[in-house]
């Protein structure tokens, strides 16, 4: 079994001055990331109105699927016009961890 997980570290856009406006952005990015069938949840910056981290978790038996995913996770964030990803950080977790 192998796991794997990102926490994405975003900058939403200068009209997000509320804590209801900053969902208004990051409840559609969390229900997109959902198609990849991944746990995901804001995990982050919680208080923040500008920012937001966003985790996401996949198990599977191969250990190529689960960076598979993460890669498309990745590459969904980074394609989100309406946001600006700052950093992603990963970690992949194996039967030997």
């Amino acid at each position: 079994m192998f796991t794997g997980t990102a926490v994405f570290d975003v900058l939403l856009p200068g009209d997000s001055r509320s804590l209801k406006a900053k969902r208004s952005y990051v409840r559609p990015i969390v229900a997109a990331l959902r198609r990849f069938e991944i746990s995901v949840a804001e995990v982050g910056s919680l208080d923040l109105v500008g920012r937001s981290e966003i985790g996401v978790a996949v198990v599977s038996a191969d250990h190529g699927h689960v960076a598979e995913v993460l890669d498309a996770c990745e590459r969904l964030m980074a394609g989100r016009p309406e946001i600006e990803l700052l950093s992603a950080k990963r970690r992949l977790h194996g039967e030997d961890d």
